[in-house]
């Protein structure tokens, strides 16, 4: 080795806990959780068939969608004089429904959501946070704007808005159970929530509330992890909160069995009543579940709240 390897080993090692090269390690490690998020949802979002989501139906546009029989009502302006001379039934050019729409996004950050029963299974947040983002890419993808709850990430179109998305999404509260931001929402939008909703209900009634107010139709998915739904304990049990913070332990967990079955199942009937009254739809996600399984069945329901809001 020669007698000048020393000084620049040691140059190195300074430079290393200089401040620039920490600022360059907490980069490193907050953008550390985005690529495997963004490529999961990306193949997840391009292993459904999404076409033209939410606009392929008659509008007002530019590009032609059908022929269809002349009804009661059509203007002579709307007849295909060209295709109505090819026999003797007139036509009507209908025209592809071209408004773009908004569909705005909140997922829960709360620390419940960090519960996986498995180290096989992803925790609920990380679920929610998948399934989230890869319906957001489907809507960019149909030209729809997408955005944010709360007025943190107003609705655009573009990759551009998908990375910020996921960026804000890899961000953790320490609340237990997060409240729905409502705040912010566009008027006449489509919006979509996930949760686990195993907070106060008064904090999701005023949030579908005044989403009902402003016209919001939107989706309520509830992701549960398989074990909160089977309740497979018994015996001597230690039941604790994500964080440590709460702990109950009881000898005879199986006697707790069905008035927790109960009280989870008063739940969901609350939650369906609320959906019912304000317009909205309900879900539920179990994560064993395939995630294509969830984002097929956000994509049919997101269609759905686009016919009824248009």
């Amino acid at each position: 080795m020669s007698p000048e390897s020393p000084p620049r080993a040691s140059t190195r090692a300074a430079a290393l806990r200089g401040p620039g090269a920490q600022l360059r390690l907490r980069a490193e490690e907050a953008a550390s959780p985005l690529p495997p998020l963004l490529v999961q949802a990306e193949q997840l979002a391009g292993a459904v068939l999404l076409g033209e989501h939410g606009r392929r139906r008659s509008g007002v546009g530019d590009d032609f969608w059908q022929y269809r029989p002349v009804q009661p009502g059509d203007s002579r302006r709307s007849i295909d004089h060209r295709r109505s001379a090819r026999g003797d039934q007139q036509f009507v050019r209908e025209r592809e429904w071209q408004i773009a729409q908004t569909v705005q996004f909140w997922t829960d950050c709360g620390t419940s959501m960090r519960f996986a029963s498995r180290e096989d299974l992803p925790t609920k947040g990380a679920r929610a946070r998948l399934l989230a983002l890869a319906t957001a890419i489907l809507m960019v993808r149909g030209g729809e704007r997408v955005g944010l709850t709360g007025g943190l990430l107003p609705p655009r179109r573009g990759k551009i808005q998908i990375l910020r998305m996921a960026e804000t999404w890899t961000e953790e509260q320490d609340t237990p159970y997060a409240p729905p931001e409502h705040r912010a929402l566009v008027p006449h939008a489509r919006a979509l929530f996930i949760s686990d909703f195993l907070g106060p209900m008064e904090e999701l009634e005023t949030a579908l509330t005044k989403s009902a107010d402003r016209g919001v139709r939107g989706i309520l998915l509830q992701v549960l992890d398989p074990i909160e739904e089977a309740f497979p304990f018994a015996g001597r049990t230690r039941f604790e909160s994500v964080t440590g913070a709460l702990a109950h332990e009881t000898l005879k967990a199986r006697a707790l069995r069905d008035r927790y079955l109960d009280r989870l199942a008063d739940r969901r009937d609350a939650m369906d009543h609320l959906c019912r009254q304000t317009g909205w739809q309900l879900g539920l996600h179990h994560t064993d579940q395939s995630a294509q399984a969830g984002l097929l069945w956000l994509h049919g329901a997101l269609g759905r709240s686009a016919v009824q809001s248009s």
